[in-house]
């Protein structure tokens, strides 16, 4: 990997290194996901009872290069009726800011693109712009699936965006530092998960919705929207938009092992070198990665209510106790295990108003007729007709 170490880069040239690493890194991310694929369909495969690929090379190890070759030859097509800046600018309105968000990943304590002192507020920010491209893309397809994927994917991002961050603010009061950096380096002892697993658990959640993972992936619906903002794109423009989803993923997995789990620092990270340190960050990841393919293949899609209902009333109102109860600590400088009560007893509530608001969030049963009991008083004998007269109708 390609990347540029920070204590390399001077005033002059920092903004060329920052090009060339992130131009290294996009081409190892792009060979990443490719494979990425093919390890999402063997585990969702294993957990279905199924095989996945196996046709295409050993092991189906091929299947993912014969997939990158159809999608660039594939036809590429736009509707006649599409607006032809929104419809191409979306692409790229995806795409470039889920590759951004790297420029500020310190993979280990010496490979980084750039040290940026705030990247915790960069990648925040930087992330936050992809709901321009699905409302890009969604209005410039001219089809009514594209616009209400757009829009339910606008919403999505910004209410779940909501709680994410209000949870990375309650770390942070803990840190004292909005660097990312600084932020592994303080779990050089102890990961924030420990203190802090209410804050953790709403971030979890929350970067599944964000990433448009299942079964947060309303707005992309086949059931619904018929794939929603993508239902218009083919060829390169489609497998873009799956790059970029699996790139946000890879960015929100790193992002959540760095802050709560430690990174590299934690255990003995600085102590051992870059080579366990870089093992420690991908092993990280990957528990990360693992959830969002295990709740892929066992949890069923969530309907709009239910979506909209758990980011507003749940988590928003989770993550505001935790940073009044962080708060609470700090000003009275309570020792660090009443960060864990607190933040435990809102993993409990957490858990139980899950389960409440899904269950208040479920349609109510419609009305049944109930039979009226016969009375002991029978009903009058219906009158007798006549054997020749023919009743209207009853040829049919």
């Amino acid at each position: 990997m390609m990347l540029l170490a920070a204590p390399a880069i001077n005033i002059d040239n920092a903004f060329l290194s920052g090009i060339l690493g992130l131009i290294a890194f996009t081409l190892v991310m792009t060979v990443g996901v490719m494979y990425a694929t093919w390890y999402e369909r063997k585990i969702v495969a294993r957990m279905q009872y199924r095989l996945g690929p196996t046709r295409t090379g050993p092991f189906g190890l091929l299947q993912p290069i014969a997939d990158t070759f159809k999608l660039l030859t594939k036809e590429d097509l736009r509707p006649a009726t599409a607006d032809f800046i929104a419809f191409e600018a979306a692409v790229f309105a995806i795409f470039i800011p889920a590759l951004m968000v790297f420029v500020a990943v310190p993979f280990t304590a010496d490979w980084y693109i750039s040290a940026i002192p705030m990247s915790l507020l960069y990648i925040l920010a930087v992330s936050g712009l992809s709901f321009i491209g699905f409302l890009l893309a969604g209005w410039g397809s001219d089809n009514k699936y594209a616009l209400l994927g757009g829009m339910r994917a606008a919403a999505q991002l910004i209410s779940y965006e909501i709680p994410m961050i209000l949870a990375l603010v309650a770390v942070v009061m803990v840190t004292s530092t909005l660097d990312v950096y600084q932020m592994i380096l303080y779990q050089d002892t102890v990961p924030l998960i420990v203190w802090q697993p209410l804050a953790f658990g709403i971030f979890l959640i929350a970067s599944v919705a964000e990433v448009e993972r299942p079964p947060f992936d309303i707005p992309t619906g086949e059931s619904e929207v018929a794939g929603g903002v993508f239902i218009e794109y083919s060829g390169i423009r489609w497998s873009m938009f799956q790059l970029s989803s699996y790139v946000n993923m890879y960015a929100f997995a790193l992002l959540g092992a760095f802050v709560f789990l430690g990174g590299w620092e934690w255990p003995f990270g600085t102590d051992i070198g870059w080579g366990y340190q870089l093992l420690l960050t991908m092993v990280k990841m990957s528990f990360f990665i693992f959830f969002y393919l295990l709740i892929r293949a066992t949890v069923p899609r969530l309907r709009v209510d239910q979506l909209m209902s758990y980011a507003w009333k749940v988590l928003i109102p989770l993550s505001l106790y935790q940073i009044v109860t962080n708060g609470f600590v700090i000003v009275y400088d309570l020792p660090d295990v009443a960060f864990l009560l607190f933040s435990g007893l809102g993993v409990a509530a957490l858990v139980y108003s899950a389960a409440f608001i899904v269950k208040r969030g479920e349609p109510r049963r419609p009305l049944t007729m109930v039979p009226v009991r016969a009375t002991a008083k029978a009903a009058p004998p219906a009158p007798a007709v006549a054997a020749d007269v023919v009743v209207e109708g009853a040829a049919t």
